[in-house]
């Protein structure tokens, strides 16, 4: 445990995070300001002030969308940064296998549910190739952000380009 002096008081900051942690999960769920400021015997500006400091991104819910990616790992470490909500990316690899593993029915659920998943977001940034961004933009609503990284058929691991991404992200805030 840590703990502060401060003045004539000992503060817990174990104890602090905890409520935190409490507070933040019960706004997530759906609590209004008000009810969780009640719940916890505070006033309702501070929940308002500790959600200011946490915020990465307000308004519009984001999906990001990408196949074949070589930099996996950094696209989405660049994504969790800006507060994207979703966030699906495959090698070429992950996507044969994605495509081989499952047969049938399941293949065709799994797809559609991704789909319908994604349907749901106001904006997708998409990264493929042309003939994929176009049909997965007849499919969606929203708005939709292209970013082609060849023509199709992509059959290799592509590096997406990092600061193009994260200037669509920016401005996306």
């Amino acid at each position: 445990m840590e703990f502060y002096k401060i003045n004539d008081k000992t503060v817990s900051k174990d104890k602090i995070m905890h409520h935190i942690d409490k507070i933040l999960t019960m706004r997530s769920l759906g609590s209004s300001q008000a009810e969780v400021a009640n719940c916890f015997n505070i006033d309702r500006t501070f929940i308002s002030r500790i959600e200011t400091l946490g915020e990465i991104r307000k308004g519009k819910k984001v999906a990001l969308i990408g196949f074949p990616i070589a930099n996996i790992e950094e696209v989405e470490k660049l994504s969790k940064s800006y507060g994207v909500n979703y966030t699906l990316l495959l090698s070429e690899k992950q996507r044969y296998e994605f495509l081989t593993v499952k047969h049938g029915l399941e293949l065709f659920n799994n797809l559609i549910d991704i789909v319908a998943e994604i349907r749901t977001y106001d904006t997708v940034i998409l990264i493929g190739s042309d003939m994929r961004i176009n049909l997965l933009e007849s499919l969606l609503d929203g708005e939709i952000i292209g970013i082609e990284i060849g023509e199709s058929p992509i059959k290799e691991d592509v590096v997406v380009d990092l600061e193009k991404l994260e200037e669509i992200m920016k401005n996306l805030k």
